[in-house]
């Protein structure tokens, strides 16, 4: 095992507990929460789960409240309503996803490559209710101005990790790296929005298509 391999490991290794709850509800960094911040956290959490049980249109306010173990005008207290909820907690995912990617950067490029496909595709069950509930996310971010902001920011922030796997020249196929990262990067969604609407398409399958079209992108 190569000590860049070894480095990659060690750093999933240390995130998994968090991982077991960011994954279904990112948190902020640092420090142990306060009883209000542990309360929006518990809030995020119930939104998520109504959203993966029955989508964000149909979830109401009395939903994501009753889940979360409190009245909708206690709930009030924390956020304005369902949109805001929604809104942060977007905001709140993209920024841990995006702190995870950084994590990786200065690893070798097959590493940072096989670890951005574990991080984007996942296994299982838990990995399809994360699409799932990106998705929905992306939908609402259509009309959403704030959230297409987020959404806006997020791709360009993936697309600029990805541009960083490809000489500057870009490989022979494509003009330059920046474009080789747009094509990587729509690669990326198309396959993770097959997982989620392909039965014959699993999470494992779309990662190994990921790796396998990229690793060939940058030797062309």
């Amino acid at each position: 095992m190569s000590d860049a391999t070894a480095s990659a490991r060690k750093k999933r290794a240390t995130a998994t507990q968090d991982d077991e709850t960011v994954r279904a509800a990112p948190l902020p960094l640092g420090g142990q929460p306060s009883r209000a911040e542990a309360r929006r956290r518990k809030i995020f959490r119930s939104l998520h789960d109504c959203i993966i049980e029955n989508g964000y249109s149909k979830t109401t306010l009395a939903d994501i409240a009753k889940k979360a173990g409190m009245s909708p005008s206690h709930l009030l207290y924390y956020f304005q309503g369902k949109e805001r909820i929604l809104e942060e907690y977007f905001s709140t995912v993209a920024a841990w996803f995006l702190k995870r990617v950084a994590d990786i950067a200065e690893e070798e490029p097959e590493v940072r490559i096989r670890a951005l496909t574990e991080l984007w595709f996942g296994e299982g069950e838990a990995a399809y209710d994360d699409i799932g509930f990106m998705l929905e996310c992306f939908g609402e971010a259509v009309h959403d101005g704030e959230m297409r902001h987020t959404k806006s920011e997020f791709d360009r922030a993936c697309k600029g990790y990805l541009v960083s796997l490809f000489p500057e020249d870009g490989p022979a196929v494509v003009v330059n790296a920046e474009d080789a990262a747009e094509i990587s990067y729509a690669l990326l969604i198309g396959l993770r929005n097959s997982v989620y609407f392909d039965q014959s398409m699993s999470a494992g399958d779309a990662a190994r298509c990921f790796r396998e079209a990229v690793g060939r992108l940058r030797v062309s």
